[in-house]
């Protein structure tokens, strides 16, 4: 056994020891407050790498979700005022079915007309007026409803069309009403064809926002559906294993206690040198 005072090479093997320890404990500590396994790029960097990317895609698949439950509301709007049109139709369709039997006489056909009128006028203010968050509804212009991952991006179209009285279309088919009247029975005929046609459109109108309805209902359970695997995933990834670093807490608690006794003693022992002076 050799003494020296010029280096306490125990001391020094102990301080490594402990300092090693401390990291580890430090560590431990760091996993079990945070509840997360990386918390610096130096825990795992290409882990941290995969679970920033993971988190992004669960980002915008959240707001992608909110953009078609958007999408829903907006044509949810559109087609309970269709309803309320095809309520005013129906009605208009019993003025004008009244207009056109000859027992009536023209001061009440110009009532019934006068009727005919508002209708007219009140399906005008729908096709107008009618708005979700600031934005008519009843446009010719196709909204794009923006869905994305974060990194893959699409898009589905939702299109409600124009609405006035001159312009009840689907398709093809285009029911004109501005020009009718109920003030002869002849005219209330013609009134009458183009209502059922109006009728008819409305109803495949509402059918067409049904089916994007459904588009979009479906897209945001797709993507409910990518948000809880991906967060599985990114969990897997992030989340501390919380039964072994409290095994490790336990351990590297007992560790660091034994090292700086270690230490202690390492560092008493070059007391023993001053012994050879007595």
């Amino acid at each position: 056994m050799s003494f020296s005072i010029l280096n306490n090479i125990s001391s020094l093997e102990a301080q490594n020891q402990l300092a090693t320890t401390q990291s580890n404990l430090q560590k431990t500590l760091f996993q079990l407050s945070s509840g997360s396994r990386i918390n610096s790029g130096a825990d795992d960097a290409a882990g941290l790498a995969i679970a920033n990317g993971l988190q992004a895609n669960i980002t915008a698949l959240n707001q992608s979700a909110n953009n078609a439950n958007d999408g829903v509301g907006a044509l949810q709007v559109a087609d309970g005022a269709l309803s309320q049109v095809t309520t005013l139709l129906n009605r208009a369709v019993t003025l004008a079915t009244e207009a056109s039997t000859g027992t009536v006489s023209s001061s009440q056909r110009t009532a019934l007309d006068a009727e005919f009128t508002q209708i007219k006028a009140e399906i005008d203010r729908i096709g107008s007026t009618t708005t979700f968050n600031g934005t008519s509804v009843f446009t010719a212009t196709t909204t794009s409803i923006f869905l994305s991952d974060a990194a893959s991006n699409s898009t589905i179209g939702v299109s409600v069309g124009a609405l006035a009285s001159s312009n009840i279309t689907n398709g093809a088919s285009t029911a004109d009403l501005s020009a009718d009247d109920l003030t002869t029975d002849t005219n209330a005929q013609t009134a009458l064809t183009d209502l059922n046609t109006a009728i008819a459109n409305v109803a495949g109108i509402r059918g067409n926002v049904g089916a994007t309805i459904n588009r979009l209902q479906s897209a945001a359970n797709v993507i409910s559906t990518q948000v809880q695997n991906l967060t599985a995933a990114e969990d897997t990834i992030t989340a501390a294993n919380i039964p072994q670093q409290v095994t490790n807490l336990s351990q590297y608690s007992i560790l660091n206690q034994t090292g700086i006794s270690a230490l202690a003693q390492a560092n008493s022992q070059e007391q023993s040198v001053l012994k050879l002076l007595q």
